[in-house]
């Protein structure tokens, strides 16, 4: 398991837990509007430094009371083998983990759950659920199957959870979320994540470009909400 990287504290990763973060690497998708390329791109990967997991674990084995919960993102963390192992070891310690995922492992995400590996999951929604949108979306083409088959595993798991969809001016419009949020919904917890064009992004031909009015969220908002028991503007 390549890891990326290592965030001591957090307080908004994940919901009422102060926690970490632990960025795995490897991913597949070339998501254009994506803000971690060194955690996706193989030859960026290769030039990153790799953190120790011996040390982190060691880290949050001395945290033990201060720490509850660990956040697993990337990159896409269910591409790791070593990630059930990872995960036991995490529980072992008491801690609560929470897992950020784009959906395309729908196995690998049912076995953490039945396993009770995980306990709170975070899917992103990338478009609208066609081949050819998601194919905009994430710059390869998906395996739309398993994203529907990763949303009805995770609505039905009984755990906590969230989807959430960042929304790029050229790749999304309006009826594209509301699209969206008919295929998800009725459903828990669903986010609408404003671009940041400011950051270094796979296609960097984004950088600078404005990310879409906050009228324009609250427009979509109200014409989704009624599908949510929260959806929110992040």
């Amino acid at each position: 398991m390549i890891i990326g990287g290592f965030q001591k504290f957090t307080l908004i990763d994940y919901p009422g837990k102060l926690s970490c973060i632990v960025f795995l690497s490897g991913c597949n998708f070339r998501c254009p509007f994506c803000y971690s390329s060194e955690l996706v791109l193989p030859e960026k990967i290769k030039q990153h430094p790799e953190l120790s997991e011996e040390k982190i674990l060691e880290y949050l084995e001395s945290r033990i009371g201060m720490l509850e919960g660990v956040v697993l993102c990337g990159g896409e963390p269910t591409l790791n083998f070593e990630l059930d192992d990872f995960c036991s070891k995490l529980k072992a310690m008491g801690y609560f983990i929470k897992l950020d995922s784009n959906g395309t492992n729908s196995e690998k995400i049912k076995e953490l759950i039945e396993k009770k590996l995980i306990d709170y999951i975070a899917m992103d929604i990338k478009a609208p659920l066609t081949a050819e949108k998601y194919k905009i979306a994430t710059g390869v083409d998906s395996d739309i199957e398993k994203i529907k088959q990763s949303i009805e595993i995770i609505k039905n798991s009984g755990i906590d959870y969230e989807f959430r969809t960042t929304v790029v001016p050229g790749i999304h419009n309006m009826e594209d979320i509301i699209s969206i949020a008919n295929s998800i919904g009725p459903a828990k917890k669903y986010f609408l994540q404003q671009f940041n064009p400011e950051k270094d992004l796979i296609d960097n031909s984004l950088k600078g470009s404005k990310s879409f009015p906050y009228d324009f969220f609250e427009k979509v908002t109200d014409k989704i909400s009624p599908l949510f028991e929260i959806c929110r503007i992040r």
